[in-house]
């Protein structure tokens, strides 16, 4: 393990039983020095917090005030959580470090007035909160701040923040940029070219969702209304818990209330849930009081969800990159996920490129509450695709799960106590 300049980290390290680094942590504090900003594509749960965190914090002059990081989350959850591991290290630190968290929902006007006085060391918050503390209310001071952090960063500069997180870039002078990011779509680029001095872009995938135990099944609505078909999919399943994602907050609304009027133990998140409430929510969820969550890629990553059996796509993400995030949320313990899509005639060339990407599609219908292999009559059956012990496998039908072996609840919910601990050593 190595061992860090400052001995409180590594006081703060054994405290937290943190054992050894990650692939993603071992490269970048490789690269951390050198003049180059960082591209990090490195999917979530590999360790990226840490992998800035410890690097940042090691060459934190503790006897300067300034601002030394500034790091921006695309949701409150994940900023949070950002802050949490942040106090966690620097609370053996014989100096004070002042690491402050700017989100929407907390006051303001107080904010504004402790920042008159002061700077605090590390900067940690949401775009539309650090713009307005920045730009609007000139007074949080991050132009001199020596690192400027994007986490998850395919979210952060979504086309609701791009232009914050703009604006928020052009006032650092001479920062080193550190993006992260699970992917890096095109859409991205025109900021990273603008804003990034010849960025080293390291690549880290030690496990593609390609080689997750997901099965990834669509199911064609033949242009009826999709919940003539997530009827047929709940009737068909059984999960310990699953996730149904929705592109609009109003879907996601209508999904969960036709749901609850089903009958099932339902919970919505999505951004306009007030926070207090989605975090009762999240606790509850973590408590096994719900089998069902309904939401927005809000859920897709930055909030822990562990356990969960089935992802089910009301709506195709529309950004493709965000069907790997919500497949990625099943599949992650010693249990196979599945993935369920809905899909229109419209969507072939989406689903060509989830093929490209070396995701095994599965084409499904549902039949007396089985989900069976379809009758494929579009483009896709004229693909030869090599007979092997894993198509062989497909093809067999999926019995209802309400059929599953003895003890199956039990056995997950061991699988799922298994993994929660397994993630809160990845996180560190």
């Amino acid at each position: 393990m190595k061992k860090f300049n400052h001995e409180y980290l590594n006081e703060a390290l054994t405290a937290i039983k943190f054992k050894e680094l990650t692939k993603v942590q071992e490269h970048v504090i490789e690269l951390f020095d050198k003049d180059n900003d960082l591209v990090i594509e490195a999917k979530t749960g590999s360790g990226k917090t840490h992998a800035f965190l410890l690097p940042i914090l090691d060459s934190l002059d503790l006897n300067n005030k300034g601002i030394h990081a500034v790091i921006v989350a695309p949701t409150r959850e994940l900023a949070i959580q950002i802050h949490k591991f942040t106090n966690e290290l620097i609370k053996h630190s014989p100096e004070e470090i002042i690491s402050h968290l700017y989100v929407g929902g907390e006051d303001k006007d107080s904010e504004v007035e402790w920042l008159k006085t002061r700077q605090p060391s590390i900067v940690i918050g949401t775009p539309g909160r650090l713009h307005d503390l920045v730009i609007k209310e000139n007074v949080l001071k991050i132009y001199k701040t020596k690192y400027f952090i994007i986490d998850e960063a395919d979210m952060t500069l979504d086309t609701n923040f791009l232009e914050q997180v703009d604006n928020l870039a052009a006032t650092v002078q001479n920062a080193k940029f550190m993006v992260f990011s699970a992917t890096i779509p095109d859409r991205l680029k025109p900021f990273l070219r603008k804003h990034m001095n010849k960025p080293i872009i390291l690549e880290v995938h030690p496990e593609e969702i390609s080689n997750l135990n997901i099965k990834h099944y669509f199911i064609k609505t033949k242009e009826q209304d999709r919940f003539i078909y997530l009827k047929r999919i709940v009737s068909s399943i059984n999960p310990y818990l699953a996730i149904v994602f929705c592109n609009t907050k109003e879907s996601a609304d209508q999904v969960y209330e036709w749901l609850k009027n089903e009958g099932k133990n339902v919970c919505l998140i999505h951004g306009d849930i007030d926070y207090r409430k989605r975090k009762q929510i999240i606790k509850r969820i973590n408590n096994l009081d719900f089998q069902y969550i309904v939401g927005t890629d809000i859920i897709s990553r930055g909030i822990d969800i562990v356990g969960v059996s089935h992802v089910i796509n009301f709506e195709l993400p529309r950004d493709f990159e965000f069907y790997i995030h919500r497949s990625g949320r099943t599949g992650r313990i010693d249990f196979d996920g599945v993935c369920i899509s809905i899909y229109e005639f419209n969507d072939n060339s989406y689903l060509d490129k989830l093929e490209s990407r070396g995701i095994k599609t599965e084409y499904k219908a549902i039949k007396s509450n089985q989900i069976v292999d379809a009758i494929v009559r579009n483009s896709r059956e004229k693909r030869v695709r090599p007979e092997n012990e894993l198509d062989y496998e497909a093809k067999r039908k999926v019995k209802k799960p309400k059929k599953v072996k003895p003890g199956y609840k039990k056995k997950y919910k061991q699988a799922v106590d298994k993994e929660k601990k397994v993630l809160a050593r990845k996180k560190r």
